[in-house]
């Protein structure tokens, strides 16, 4: 049983096919392969295309082995594109094999070749699959951080196919996260794309993706049409899996609006294929599908059979992501591990060169003081004080600045850690608080004002939070576009940082209402915001090599994420868990919101909180 992987076509025929051998037999790839007067790239071509044609599907082993051999071949040859490229194609031969992590290692290390390297396309490529990765892992506010980032890159290059698979890729994550506006803005605009460069693959996952769209905000005619335009495509195109998405998609909207007949038919045609192709989720999908149709048609018999069977890919698919959660515990340990024996090395090298300095200028010094008349001794001794001076002065003055940098980026307890062990280890919390801020109708302002303007307020607002979080104690972890996240309660937990995360998030709301009446008094257009918080236990520490940051990891992510997206403008939007723990405090007043249901965690108790 396994996950269902979206786009695959996208990282793989998009950035990493190798070469031009179109119909050539596997036995003519091996033989320019292993014809040592042929030329260096068109042997690596042929190598890939026998990898890709003969294995990659059916043996990815083999296909890996094929692809090693491309690799060592291209570094010998000192060919750092074509390593890029093999570590890429590495990467997918994982990827279509559900082994995730082994994956995102292999896709951050041709990143990393690309990156050196400038090779733009490459770049786009592993960006691309580390984003899908983290999308199937649950993670899509990860999965947007490299979305954007191969948007950004991209307007440069202009690449139209990149920029279509990647606003629908987008708009998959902004629909998971319940955020229905942003989704429909990039599933038109993929959409639209699509159609422009004549994608029909494109063009169908588009369309499946905004029917789903259409048919959360009740725009049932609309996802109609839309579901209808993507099954006749993916029909055409053979494409079983996304006919078995998309039919699973279409009988739920059916059984919303009361047609269970009909969505019956199309979930069993879903549950057939899936089963075919052993995807559990699209499974799951079809199987609660025809439950809640045979239950809702009163043959309770057939709906008996689909619940059981419904249990069963709930449980299947429960046990795999609680083995992608040990996984990714495990990989991000060995990333933090990795990126301090980095760190390591780069000190020892710079302790022994300066150690080596200060031989010569010894060795020098006494030559040079060997030589002076007993009458200049003293001047040479002033001389040579005075320059101890300047040097320790000007190596206190880089220290600080060395320190300054550091506290920046980690923090203050990671960042003594790090310089007093050398290393800093990831460490697991509890009851840590995530606040999340995203400002509402973000793509619609930034379509009215300009570019200058729109950053210049972003910044105006940031710095603003960045001054709350530091007043209450709250870590700033990153931003991501237009949205915000902090936490409370580490590195170092404290008895009061679940009320001073909530305090921060109050601060941060009444600032935004009172930036919003400031803006309207001159005619400036403002920005209205929603805040989420969520409380429960987390991974944190350190991640990459260069530029360094501070990360956490963990379902209590996905869950802040989502108390912001199920939130309301101008309010502080908060779980039970939070709830709980400050339910007596005199300082807070709580108005339950009931039960609302939250994409991909069900039903989730939330209330709005004010000062009391």
């Amino acid at each position: 049983m396994k996950k269902r992987i979206l786009f695959t076509a996208f990282i793989y025929t998009l950035f990493y096919a190798q070469g031009t051998f179109a119909q050539t037999n596997l036995d003519s790839l091996f033989k320019i392969w292993n014809d040592k007067s042929a030329h260096d790239t068109t042997r690596l071509i042929a190598i890939g295309e026998a990898a890709e044609k003969g294995y990659l599907y059916s043996q990815p082993d083999s296909a890996f082995y094929l692809y090693q051999e491309q690799y060592d071949f291209a570094e010998a040859k000192g060919l750092n594109k074509y390593m890029g490229k093999a570590l890429g194609s590495k990467a997918f031969s994982f990827l279509i094999r559900s082994r995730y992590f082994r994956a995102l290692d292999y896709y951050q290390k041709s990143l990393k070749i690309h990156t050196e390297t400038k090779y733009q396309m490459g770049i786009l490529g592993s960006m691309n699959g580390i984003a899908i990765i983290y999308t199937v892992l649950g993670d899509q506010v990860k999965s947007l951080e490299y979305y954007s980032r191969i948007l950004e890159l991209n307007k440069s290059l202009g690449n139209k196919k990149v920029a279509a698979g990647t606003a629908i890729n987008m708009s998959g994550c902004y629909y998971e996260l319940g955020e229905n506006e942003k989704a429909l803005t990039f599933s038109n605009m993929g959409i639209q794309m699509a159609e422009d460069i004549g994608n029909s693959r494109f063009l169908a996952n588009g369309l499946n993706y905004r029917g789903k769209i259409n048919g959360a905000i009740g725009a049932n005619e609309d996802a109609k049409s839309d579901f209808e335009g993507a099954l006749k495509i993916y029909e055409e195109l053979i494409d079983d899996n996304g006919v078995a998405e998309c039919s699973a998609n279409f009988g739920s909207l059916y059984n919303r609006i009361g047609e269970h007949r009909k969505a019956a038919s199309l979930c069993e045609k879903s549950l057939i294929l899936s089963e075919d192709m052993e995807s559990a989720d699209v499974q799951k999908n079809a199987c609660e599908c025809l439950y809640n149709a045979y239950k809702a048609l009163g043959n309770d018999k057939k709906a008996l059979v689909y619940h059981e069977k419904l249990l069963l890919n709930q449980n299947a698919l429960a046990e795999e992501d609680a083995s992608n959660k040990l996984q990714q515990m495990e990989f991000a340990k060995q990333v933090l591990a990795d990126s301090l024996a980095t760190v390591e090395k780069t000190r020892l090298v710079e302790e022994a060169h300066q150690e080596e300095v200060r031989q010569k200028n010894k060795t020098r010094n006494m030559l040079a003081g060997s030589g002076l008349l007993v009458l200049l001794l003293a001047g040479a001794i002033y001389s040579r004080l005075r320059y101890v001076r300047r040097s320790r002065a000007i190596i206190e003055k880089e220290k600080d600045r060395s320190d300054n940098l550091l506290l920046n980026i980690l923090p203050a307890e990671i960042a003594e850690e790090l310089k007093l062990k050398g290393s800093a280890d990831a460490r697991d919390f509890d009851q840590v608080s995530i606040l999340f801020t995203d400002f509402k109708g973000f793509t619609k302002m930034s379509e009215k004002l300009g570019a200058k303007d729109l950053v210049a307020e972003i910044n105006h607002c940031f710095k603003a939070f960045d001054g709350i979080c530091e007043k209450y104690g709250v870590e700033k972890i990153k931003t991501i576009g237009d949205s915000y996240m902090a936490a409370g309660g580490l590195p170092v937990h404290k008895k009061d940082s679940v009320k001073n995360t909530v305090l921060a998030a109050l601060e941060m709301a009444a600032f935004i209402i009172n930036r919003k009446a400031e803006r309207e008094d001159t005619n400036q257009l403002p920005f209205e915001m929603r805040t989420g918080i969520h409380t429960g236990n987390v991974v944190a520490g350190i991640v990459g090599v260069k530029k360094f940051q501070y990360d956490v990891w963990g379902d209590t992510v996905n869950t802040a994420s989502r108390m912001e997206s199920n939130g309301k403008v101008g309010e502080v939007n908060v779980s039970y868990h939070t709830y709980k723990l400050l339910k007596n405090d005199p300082d807070f007043a709580f108005e339950s919101r009931g039960k609302i249901q939250a994409k991909g965690k069900g039903e989730i108790e939330m209330y709005f909180v004010k000062k009391a």
